[in-house]
C-alpha cells in the first residue's frame, strides 16, 4: 500500500488538524502519550505524529529533562505541529520515513505512533526500524484503528464517496481501517524481536462538536480530496454537504456522537 499521505500539501494539514484532531485523534493520542509516560523514558521518538497532536500531550506528560524528536514524513504536517509548541520547550522536528529511520541504533527508549503504521507501504520494515533504534528494553507504542464494524463512521463515508463515483470510487477511506488483524500484527512483532507484547482495544464515544467542521475535515484534511479531484466532475464543497447530511442522519444532529476503536500495541525491545 502506498503511503497516501507522502504528499500532502496546501491547506490539507490546517484541516485534518481543526476538522479530524478533536474527534479521531485527541482522546486517543492522551491514552497513549500516558503509556509512553508510564517507562520513564529519557529519551522519546515519534513517527508518524502528523499535526503534532500526541506529540504536544507528550511534551505535556514527560518530564521536562526528556528529549522528544518528532518526526512525520510529509514536511507541512510537521509545520502545523511547530505551531504548537513554544520557543524553548525540549523538542526537535525532523522529516523521517518511518520505514528508513535517519537514527543510529539504540537512539531512544521509547517510540511512539498514533495511526500511522496502516498507512507505511512496509509494515515489517517499519517495525524492524524502531527495534532497530531501541535501546534494549525500549518500549514500542502504537495504535490502529478497528475493523469498520467497530468504526462505522468510516464505512458510512467510503460508501458516501463511492455513491458519487461508482465507476472508480476513491478508496482513502479503506485504508485507515484495512490494518486490524491482531495475531498477524502480533506475530510481526514477534519476528521483529520484540517481546512481552500487550494489547488493549480503547473503545470511545466522540461528541463533534462542529458538525460542518468535520465533515469538511473528512473530505479536505486528508488525501480524499485529491482522489476526488483526480476524478473530476464532482465539487469537494458537495460531498462536503452531503457528508454533513448522512452523518447527521445516522449519529444524530443534538449532539452527534460517533462511536470509535481502535487497538493499542505495546512492545519491548530485547
Amino acid at each position: 500500500m502506498q503511503n497516501v499521505y507522502s504528499s500532502v500539501t496546501g491547506s490539507v494539514p490546517e484541516n485534518y488538524d481543526r476538522g479530524l484532531g478533536p474527534v479521531y485523534f485527541a482522546d486517543f493520542a492522551a491514552d497513549l502519550a500516558a503509556r509512553i509516560a508510564t517507562g520513564n523514558p529519557s529519551r522519546v521518538l515519534e513517527i508518524a505524529a502528523g499535526t503534532g497532536i500526541v506529540s504536544r500531550l507528550l511534551r505535556d506528560v514527560l518530564s521536562a529533562s526528556v528529549d522528544l524528536t518528532v518526526t512525520d514524513l510529509n514536511p507541512p504536517m510537521l509545520e502545523v505541529a511547530r505551531t504548537k509548541f513554544a520557543d524553548g520547550e525540549r523538542i526537535a522536528f525532523q522529516p523521517a520515513d518511518a520505514t528508513a529511520l535517519p537514527f543510529p541504533d539504540h537512539s531512544f527508549d521509547a517510540v511512539a505512533c498514533q495511526f500511522g503504521v496502516m498507512f507505511f507501504p512496509d509494515k515489517e520494515a517499519s517495525y524492524r526500524e524502531a527495534y532497530r533504534v531501541l535501546s534494549p528494553g525500549g518500549r514500542y507504542v502504537f495504535s490502529v484503528w478497528d475493523s469498520w464494524r467497530h468504526n462505522r463512521i468510516g464505512a458510512l463515508i467510503d460508501a458516501t464517496v463511492a455513491a458519487f463515483f461508482p465507476a472508480d470510487p476513491p478508496t482513502f477511506f479503506q485504508a485507515p481501517f484495512a490494518y486490524h488483524l491482531i495475531d498477524p500484527i502480533k506475530e510481526a512483532l514477534i519476528d521483529t524481536g520484540f517481546r512481552d507484547i500487550s494489547i488493549a482495544v480503547i473503545r470511545r464515544e466522540q461528541q463533534i462538536a462542529d458538525l460542518p467542521q468535520f465533515a469538511r475535515g473528512n473530505t479536505y484534511g486528508s488525501p480524499l480530496v485529491d482522489q476526488v479531484r483526480a476524478r473530476g466532475g464532482v465539487d469537494p464543497d458537495h460531498l462536503v454537504a452531503e457528508l454533513e447530511r448522512v452523518i447527521g442522519r445516522e449519529f444524530g444532529t443534538n449532539p452527534c456522537r460517533v462511536p470509535l476503536q481502535a487497538i493499542v500495541f505495546e512492545a519491548t525491545r530485547r
